[in-house]
């Protein structure tokens, strides 16, 4: 499954790109749902279901305790990118 995030006004101008797919390390702000507004860095990543999970967004279980929520990727912004990958870097620069 292919999904993607879109992708700040600032970051949009300097790569020329709309959409991007989340990866571990970016920063993101959440738009849409009960944790609107919120910003932090992502987690995890499961590509299957289209989710993302990021640092300090948890939820209550049932029989007590917390575990990071699982975002939809469309419901966030990629405010900074995670270039630590060289493929993804070479790729996002259009070289």
């Amino acid at each position: 499954m292919t999904f993607g995030a879109r992708v700040s006004d600032d970051l949009r101008e300097k790569y020329k790109k709309k959409t991007l797919r989340p990866v571990k390390g970016d920063s993101v702000k959440i738009i849409r749902g009960g944790f609107r507004g919120i910003e932090g860095k992502v987690s995890r990543v499961d590509g299957d279901a289209g989710k993302v999970y990021i640092e300090g967004v948890n939820r209550e279980k049932i029989e007590g305790g917390t575990s990071l929520a699982a975002i939809d990727a469309s419901k966030v912004v990629i405010t900074s990118l995670n270039l630590d990958d060289k493929l993804r870097k070479r790729k996002i620069q259009g070289e």
